[in-house]
Formats: C-alpha cells, structure tokens, sequence
C-alpha cells in the first residue's frame, strides 16, 4: 500500500464459504444431523443439543465472516465461539461411545486414517462422508463424526491464530479508520486561505 493508495478501513469481508474451516463445518452439521436421527432420540435433550452444538459452529463462522469487514474482534470472537460449540460436540461423541462400551479409535487406528485422508478430495461434501455415519454401526458413525470435528477443530484453531496476528498487526476498524483519514489529509490539504487580501495582513 503506498501513499496514493490510503488504507481502507473497511476491510474484504465475506466469502465463508470458500473458508475449508466453514466447509467442514457444514459437514459436521449435516452429519451430526443424521447420526443423531439415527442413534439419539428424538425428544431426548441431547439430540437438540448436538444438532444445536453442530449448527452454531457453522453459523458462527458464517457471521463472523460477515462482520469481519468492520470488527476483527468480533469476528475472532464469533470464530471462538464456534470452536466452543464443536468441543461440546465432540465431548457429547466421546460420551455416546463410553456410555455404550464402543472403542475410541485412535489417532493411528487405520479406519480413522482413512477417514482423515478424505479431507484431500477434490469438491468434497457431506456425501463423501455418508455411507460412514449413514450405514456404519454405532462405533463406525461415531467415530468417523469425532475425526470430522477433530478436522474441523483444528482449521478453527489456526484461523483464530490467523485472525490474532491480523488484529496485532492492523489493529480493528477505529484504528483503521484513523489512519485511513490521516492519509487523506496527509493526500488532499486544504486548500490555502484566501478570505483576506494583502491589505488586510
């Protein structure tokens, strides 16, 4: 940015959905739906909880993103509180498995490997990720709901990361603003004052 080219308060915002962290986010919402229409009653309180858990995860990502062209704070905080609400989903994923005696896969388990990889697919959507919490016992969907939001996780806490070092280095949109006004001062000066003529000095 030189000069002649003042800083612009209002930053780009938008564009969620090109963010990997909101598009794993939709398919952790659209699996957490259907895991638990299949495996958690339906008038049960924590079928509504991680359905909710799910959604707000996708949802605050998607405002923040939206309120980032004038609050960097906001949208940090917003991303936070999406990485909040898929930490309960997962919390609520591990109790599913230990209340029903099913294994934890690990990290290294080569199922899980194999649903990690997945993440590499060109174009990939809840559809790639189907058969698994759709038609795969209780252990399978699961789990394979747990390596999603692991996944999930993991992009938000980079982009929380990202968004500190943006903030520490361009400030929010006060700081923005000022700076953007100094420089179009500093570009355009007043022009001189001409309401008295030289007798007058």
């Amino acid at each position: 940015m030189t000069a002649d080219q003042p800083e612009k308060p209002v930053r780009p915002h938008g564009g969620y959905r090109r963010l990997r962290s909101y598009q794993m986010a939709e398919i952790v919402y659209d699996a957490t739906v259907a895991f638990c229409d299949r495996f958690i009653p339906r008038r049960s309180r924590t079928h509504d909880q991680m359905v909710q858990a799910a959604r707000s995860g996708k949802q605050n990502i998607a405002e923040g993103s939206m309120g980032s062209g004038t609050s960097s704070k906001g949208e940090l905080k917003l991303v936070g509180v999406a990485r909040a609400s898929l930490e309960e989903l997962l919390l609520d994923c591990e109790d599913f498995l230990r209340q029903r005696d099913l294994p934890l896969w690990v990290k290294d388990h080569p199922r899980a490997k194999a649903v990690r990889k997945l993440a590499y697919k060109e174009n990939r959507s809840y559809k790639t990720y189907k058969t698994y919490v759709e038609e795969g016992p209780p252990e399978v969907a699961a789990n394979a709901l747990l390596c999603l939001v692991h996944q999930t996780n993991y992009l938000l806490d980079r982009q929380m990361r990202r968004l500190e070092e943006q903030f520490l280095d361009e400030g929010g949109f006060t700081e923005r603003l000022y700076r953007s006004r100094r420089a179009a001062r500093r570009n355009n000066p007043p022009p001189p004052d001409r309401g008295r003529n030289d007798n007058e000095r």
